[in-house]
């Protein structure tokens, strides 16, 4: 169930070139989180920022979560001004996690810039209930928005890393990337990061027969489906309309009910 809560930030760290990593004390909403899960944060007291910005949980432990973010506008730059010791209001978890099932050989995370956000928490899980190592795979424009490749490198995973001007890894995107790793029909892909990334990750998947869940990203002002400022283009149609909205019917879908077409995000065939 979802909580409303003022939590105590325990850290907020400059983790990249414009990224940062808070941490914040909140015992109910840890042991609620599950991965790809998220939280609506009210970025400080009053009337400005007006809404609450929504935050995936990065990795969830006995009585904290952490949130992985990156600075776009004033609220984020706001946030990455918060100190340790300060309180912050807190809406969540939120949505619906990616679930953990037994039943595939192999679990591959494609992960698209900030869209690593969500991937340590799964990462873990997959380790602790399915005693399964995930493939990771991070893509970025260039090596200093690479984030988390050395936790899951600590934590044992395959990790290969590609981005774009080659500066890290190799060169190349995150569906290249997801080819040369061959999935088939007994594994799950599992993908976050900009729409035109998990569009073509998502044609990868499909053609080679894998399962293939993506964890959406969209602006919201609720996080809870009254306000629908999170809806996106299905193919499956909810309530006479083919949209379904990211905060409460996701932010995880079967890549397969999302019309790609309609954002103009279709693979290049």
């Amino acid at each position: 169930m979802p909580y409303v809560r003022d939590c105590e930030i325990l850290e907020n760290e400059n983790v990249a070139p414009g990224h940062f990593r808070l941490r914040i004390e909140a015992p109910e909403i840890a042991q609620e989180a599950r991965p790809a899960q998220f939280c609506m944060l009210q970025i400080q007291p009053g009337y400005y920022p007006l809404l609450r910005r929504p935050m995936s949980f990065e990795r969830v432990y006995e009585s904290s979560v952490s949130l992985l973010y990156k600075v776009a506008g004033d609220g984020t730059r706001l946030l990455s001004e918060a100190r340790v010791g300060q309180e912050i209001s807190v809406q969540g978890p939120l949505g619906n996690g990616f679930p953990l099932e037994e039943d595939f050989d192999r679990h591959i995370l494609v992960a698209g810039g900030i869209g690593v956000a969500p991937f340590p928490a799964l990462a873990e899980a997959l380790v602790s209930e399915l005693g399964r190592r995930p493939e990771v795979i991070i893509a970025a424009r260039t090596k200093s928005a690479i984030l988390c490749d050395d936790y899951f490198a600590e934590l044992g995973c395959d990790t290969y890393v590609a981005t774009d001007d080659g500066s890290l890894g190799v060169q190349g995107n995150a569906a290249q990337m997801l080819e040369e790793l061959h999935p088939g029909p007994r594994d799950r892909v599992y993908v976050c990061g900009p729409m035109i990334m998990m569009s073509t990750t998502s044609e990868v998947a499909v053609r080679a027969g894998a399962s293939c869940l993506v964890a959406l990203e969209a602006q919201m002002a609720c996080g809870d489906g009254v306000c629908l400022g999170c809806v996106v283009e299905s193919k499956k149609e909810l309530e006479g309309e083919k949209m379904v909205r990211v905060c409460c019917d996701g932010p995880v879908f079967d890549t397969t009910i999302i019309d790609w077409e309609a954002h103009n995000m279709a693979y290049d065939r």
